[in-house]
């Protein structure tokens, strides 16, 4: 895990945020750094290879590929959240949980 990593995981362990993250968690073929379930949220703390060459076309393939499966992704860099952790803690804090469609339209009256 990067410094930034490290700091987010001391965060949001343990509910702290309002909602259960896990870390280091696959899905599909790929592993995310941070998942919520709860929000069908991952979140990414990009490092410095994210930044070379080639690399952020092979994350955008990545990031499509986790929204088709559902997965909403937010990406930090790792200066960001060494640097801003309360913003980054903040713009986390906005999230919503995603509607399950087959939840919709259970509590109308008929």
């Amino acid at each position: 895990m990067t410094l930034g990593e490290i700091a987010l995981w001391h965060e949001v362990k343990g509910n702290k945020p309002g909602f259960r993250f896990s870390r280091q968690i696959p899905i599909d073929e790929y592993i995310v750094d941070f998942y919520c379930k709860e929000l069908q949220l991952a979140i990414e703390v990009d490092g410095s290879i994210h930044f070379e060459e080639g690399h952020q076309g092979i994350d955008m393939h990545r990031q499509k590929r986790l929204e088709y499966l559902g997965v909403r992704v937010i990406r930090f860099s790792d200066l960001d959240v060494k640097n801003n952790l309360d913003w980054v803690l903040e713009e986390i804090d906005t999230l919503e949980p995603t509607p399950n469609p087959s939840q919709e339209g259970k509590n109308l009256e008929l």
